[in-house]
């Protein structure tokens, strides 16, 4: 089943491709991607390791081609000076933070060659308590102009920094992207709060942080059963237990099996062998 995310009026399709590291070559990656399928793009406004005009680029010639906007799920996000390469900041390091904030969105949407973003993420959690409401309600008053869709955050692992977060704000995030890594015993608490409020969790590094994954019995068995490769099963397995998976891949091969893991379905006893997988890994 090809099951997409909708929360509210927007729906997130169950893969994504992501664009981090693709430097000059970004334009013909976003570009294929969408043309082989991908109706989800993930980005940055962070040129330390996103090129968010190539993204827009590679867009425009979908645009051209005739993919329609409504048709793509567009996320961005809004990185601090701290995750800043400092000769390459994207808005006015000197001018207010929430200033910062609107310079960022102005710069992601010229960038993208659109007027709104589906989502707009929050790069990293900010300790500062001052700092972070600053931030997080420019982010709200973006939605209430329509500029942003809905909003997220990314590389957060305490799961009381995401609750009190979400207690605290007036609109609520819907997406959290992290790393799927043992290291945080693969976000379970986190994963857990996601669904119990209606969250999206994406992950990403997902196949590169699990080799083990990939080279285990279990799951070169199934790939062999289903005639599918390892990278599959796990893109596929996530997909069935609620996660929406990034993939960078420069290869329109990967590309296409990505977007083929939606031809078949994993058994319930061939989840619980993924999921004792992990369990076993932390």
């Amino acid at each position: 089943m090809n099951i997409a995310t909708k929360t509210a009026d927007v729906t997130m399709p169950p893969i994504v491709y992501g664009t981090a590291w693709k430097k000059e070559r970004t334009r013909d990656l976003v570009a294929q991607a969408l043309r082989l399928g991908f109706r989800g793009i993930d980005t940055a406004c962070q040129p330390k390791h996103y090129n968010e005009a190539g993204v827009g680029e590679g867009i425009a010639v979908a645009f051209a081609n005739g993919l329609g906007r409504d048709e793509l799920y567009l996320q961005t996000k809004f990185t601090t000076l701290s995750g800043q390469d400092p000769q390459r900041i994207p808005y006015d390091p000197g001018a207010p933070l929430r200033e910062q904030v609107k310079q960022s969105l102005a710069m992601s949407l010229k960038n993208l060659h659109t007027d709104y973003l589906d989502c707009l993420v929050l790069h990293s959690p900010i300790a500062d308590a001052k700092s972070a409401t600053e931030v997080w309600e420019t982010m709200e008053s973006f939605v209430d102009a329509g500029q942003v869709r809905q909003l997220g955050i990314s590389n957060c692992y305490s799961i009381d920094y995401l609750a009190a977060l979400h207690r605290a704000v007036r609109i609520k995030p819907v997406v959290v992207q992290n790393r799927f890594y043992a290291d945080t015993d693969y976000d379970q608490e986190i994963r857990r709060f996601c669904r119990d409020h209606g969250m999206t969790y994406q992950s990403f590094w997902t196949l590169s942080a699990n080799p083990h994954l990939l080279a285990s019995k279990d799951v070169v068995a199934m790939a062999k059963s289903h005639g599918k490769t390892p990278p599959q099963i796990l893109f596929r397995y996530l997909t069935q237990v609620g996660v929406t998976p990034l993939t960078g891949t420069t290869s329109e091969q990967h590309m296409r099996e990505d977007l083929s893991i939606f031809e078949f379905e994993l058994s319930e006893s061939e989840v619980a062998k993924v999921t004792a997988l992990l369990a076993a890994t932390y």
